[in-house]
């Protein structure tokens, strides 16, 4: 079975270990290495959107910023730790981050700065949220729209996605259809909008995961179900194995199922999230545009 995750999770983020408590937990189960990937979100005024009362009630505030200054400090300090445990420990660790994609040339130039400020060893892109009537909603809030709503958000939702996979940042894209975990998204009806983004996936030559954290929600399928992953295959897409744990216990859940079902389906399963060589950041002008 796999021995390794690039999505996890630590505490001063949203995890519930430190850095050492899931290096230590990973160097037990035999693993050959791990990756810190917690999140960068990036939102200006990102506490007066909808969701913020939802996030400071679950205590998830800490991996929210405002400005792009802000995030960078935490991770300077949470790359230091990495740092020194490397040395401590002589176990492969590596730096990254999971960031939320926002289509404004504004925060592109603010990423882009924050990446050559912190050079992670690779970037997770994710779409936890989306815009609509100058409001932040995240997933947790659809649940609370109306029909209407509901399907006009899932379509932004997934623009978004295709806007991140297109704007040519990140090494690979988590849980793509995460709507799920509201029990939203899952009919034959949004075939359409999924095909449309594994086309401009494979367009981008993009890379998704196999979020094992999925099966929490269903016994049968990861992030992304079966659907999405046979239309991943059919366009050749790389994918890597994730359990996007965000505590010690949950480091390789349900990572036999996900094996078992990528050979099943015949996708490739890679080992390393990176591109060789880095691919430059390319400015994509009105492609990266939501609305």
């Amino acid at each position: 079975m796999q021995k390794f995750s690039f999505h996890t999770h630590t505490s001063g983020f949203d995890g519930q270990n430190t850095e050492a408590e899931m290096v230590e937990a990973a160097i037990k189960l035999g693993w050959e290495k791990i990756g810190f990937s917690n999140h960068f979100i990036v939102y200006p005024g990102i506490e007066n959107t909808k969701m913020y009362a939802y996030a400071k009630q679950g205590e998830y505030n800490s991996i929210y910023s405002s400005t792009f200054e802000e995030a960078i400090d935490k991770f300077i300090a949470h790359y230091a730790t990495i740092d020194r445990l490397k040395k401590e420990t002589g176990f492969p660790i590596y730096k990254g981050m999971e960031v939320d994609f926002f289509a404004h040339p504004s925060w592109r130039e603010g990423f882009e700065k924050a990446v050559t400020i912190l050079k992670p060893d690779y970037t997770i892109g994710s779409a936890h949220f989306i815009e609509y009537q100058n409001t932040l909603y995240n997933a947790h809030d659809l649940k609370n729209a109306s029909p209407e709503e509901q399907k006009l958000l899932l379509h932004r939702y997934w623009q978004n996605v295709r806007a991140a996979a297109s704007s040519n940042l990140f090494d690979f894209l988590a849980h793509l259809d995460l709507m799920k975990k509201t029990g939203l998204g899952l009919g034959s009806e949004w075939m359409k909008e999924e095909k449309a983004t594994v086309r401009t996936i494979a367009t981008a030559g993009a890379k998704v995961e196999i979020n094992t954290s999925g099966y929490k929600f269903s016994p049968t399928d990861p992030y992304p179900g079966r659907r999405i992953l046979k239309m991943l295959a059919t366009y050749h897409v790389p994918v890597l194995i994730n359990d996007d744990a965000h505590k010690k216990s949950a480091l390789g859940a349900s990572f036999d199922k996900a094996e078992a079902l990528a050979r099943q389906i015949g996708l490739e399963v890679l080992t390393f999230p990176r591109r060789s060589p880095k691919t430059p950041f390319i400015n994509h002008g009105n492609n990266q545009i939501l609305i």
